[in-house]
């Protein structure tokens, strides 16, 4: 039987995910992935074995290791871990040329979908990661219902357009 938690207080309003920290079976190949293709900026490497990458000057957004894991294989499906990270575009335009690089480097799409409060992109990386690459429609085009609660959507998400964005 669990234990019950105490109350708290809610987390506050500003809190975020400041970086994701991943096992990956080679780092060169993970660095080439989320630097070549997602654009993101090589920071800084920490000896052979890991690097830190990040976008807009910040510190670091994903950190890769091989410490456990170099020439490792992904889990199994059916096993417990990490569904995805998710990467926040500003602007859908910036969307739509992550797809056309996604595009020019034959990566494939595992999905994607209109959710009503943002448009996403779904992938893996090398070592089958979950990636989300996504933009967040403005709040006041979020759909809500008529209690006011918000209701996200699972609509097709039409890939011509947002490549023309």
């Amino acid at each position: 039987m669990q234990a019950s938690i105490p109350a708290r207080p809610p987390a506050p309003a500003g809190l975020r995910i400041g970086h994701v920290h991943l096992r990956v079976s080679s780092l060169e190949r993970a660095i080439s992935f989320y630097k070549d293709v997602l654009g993101l900026d090589l920071v800084q490497r920490y000896g052979p074995g890991a690097a830190f990458l990040s976008a807009g000057g910040y510190h670091h957004h994903i950190g890769l290791n091989t410490w456990e894991s170099l020439g490792g294989t992904p889990p199994p499906m059916g096993h417990t871990g990490l569904y995805h990270t998710a990467f926040v575009y500003p602007e859908r335009a910036d969307l739509g040329a992550a797809l056309r690089r996604l595009d020019a480097a034959g990566i494939r799409l595992s999905g994607a979908a209109d959710h009503g409060v943002s448009e996403a992109l779904y992938l893996d990386d090398p070592d089958m990661n979950g990636v989300e690459l996504y933009w967040d429609r403005p709040r006041e085009m979020w759909p809500v219902n008529a209690e006011g609660q918000l209701e996200m959507t699972n609509r097709r998400l039409d890939l011509a357009a947002l490549r023309a964005a």
